[in-house]
């Protein structure tokens, strides 16, 4: 008998047992945007989330802040209290559904300027961290017609399982529908818990064969999706937004992401428009410039570097909102001459303002 994916798993206090004499159970380092969404639906069905907020350090207003980075930790507590209270079984689903390739920043650019449709999947795959994705993803070659996505719980936290394997593959489905066009369609979708009882929402998403209770959490594609040429590839662009993911992504084996890395771009994204300089950033933060220089540095970091990446990050925002004019967004990063905008984001990027946005269009 199927059951609700929300009942399938851990018990609470074993869900407690967690791996959490792991260092990586507690670093910082995953954007809050599944967090924020379900913030949203409690928002929208009347129910009050701040008790989901409880022992995490945070708050409502830094759950929108699109420089915060949140641990396992946090995110699985918060996700955990939000199924229980909303009772949307198929809450993964719905956050999949809406996902684009402008909703990844920096590494959807780079996706988009991929060679192929293959060179775009092992780049979502290895920044997966910087978009959310609270599962750990890897990509192996099912024979010589098939290749898969593979998920994996962290942790062994197999309770949410479920949530966060409906969120990735159906977002990664959307995405690469947007990509390659919507005729794609995966070979095979294989999920290793049980079928739920809105097993129809999968077979109208995936449109492909659907196996519940298998060995592993695994989409499949035909190979000959791999070679797919892209539209706007552009290798420059693709090079420059895969190195400034590089920065925000913990680098394997390195340590965890780095408190005063995240204070310096929290306070950078709050006050582009008055072109902050090191000092400061530093007063503010109760540091000599001295001092924040040194900590940046052991950190791998310089404050250039930083203060770049956030105007680039925004600037990508704001370009793919489309209301503003690129005169407008340069002003919003920092920048009183439009032109010395442009060519300071075609120094980060790899292209035109305008170029950036047509390819988000």
């Amino acid at each position: 008998m199927s059951r609700p994916v929300g009942t399938i798993g851990l018990s609470p206090a074993h869900s407690a047992l967690l791996a959490t004499d792991d260092a990586r159970f507690t670093a910082a380092e995953f954007p809050p945007n599944k967090l924020l969404y379900l913030m949203q639906l409690a928002d929208a069905r009347g129910i009050d989330s701040r008790p989901w907020f409880a022992g995490l350090a945070l708050s409502r207003t830094q759950i929108a802040d699109p420089a915060l980075r949140v641990s396992y930790r946090q995110a699985s507590t918060f996700v955990r209290r939000a199924l229980r209270t909303l009772d949307v079984p198929d809450a993964g689903l719905r956050i999949g559904r809406e996902g684009t390739i402008g909703g990844f920043g920096l590494l959807g650019l780079a996706m988009m300027t991929s060679r192929t449709f293959g060179e775009a999947m092992q780049s979502g795959i290895h920044y997966h961290k910087i978009c959310g994705c609270l599962l750990d993803l890897s990509f192996e070659a099912v024979s010589e017609h098939a290749v898969a996505l593979v998920a994996a719980p962290q942790f062994g936290d197999r309770e949410l399982l479920p949530f966060f394997c409906e969120e990735l593959f159906a977002s990664s489905t959307m995405i690469a529908r947007e990509l390659v066009g919507p005729e794609l369609r995966p070979l095979r979708v294989e999920f290793s818990y049980p079928q739920p009882d809105y097993a129809d929402e999968y077979a109208e998403l995936f449109q492909c064969e659907l196996q519940f209770g298998a060995t592993m959490n695994r989409l499949i594609l035909d190979t000959r999706w791999l070679a797919h040429p892209l539209p706007g590839y552009n290798p420059l662009t693709a090079k420059q937004a895969l190195a400034l993911c590089a920065q925000q992504r913990t680098p394997d084996g390195g340590e965890p992401h780095q408190e005063i890395v995240a204070a310096v771009e929290r306070l950078l994204r709050g006050q582009l428009r008055e072109q902050p300089k090191l000092n400061d950033v530093a007063r503010t933060l109760n540091l000599s410039e001295r001092s924040l220089r040194r900590k940046l540095a052991e950190s791998g970091r310089i404050f250039r570097e930083i203060h770049d990446r956030v105007r680039a990050e925004h600037a990508l925002q704001l370009l793919q909102a489309g209301t503003l004019s690129v005169a407008e967004i340069g002003g919003e990063v920092g920048f009183n001459d439009p032109r010395e905008f442009r060519r300071a984001f075609k120094r980060w990027t790899g292209m035109a303002p305008q170029q950036a946005r047509r390819a988000a269009a």
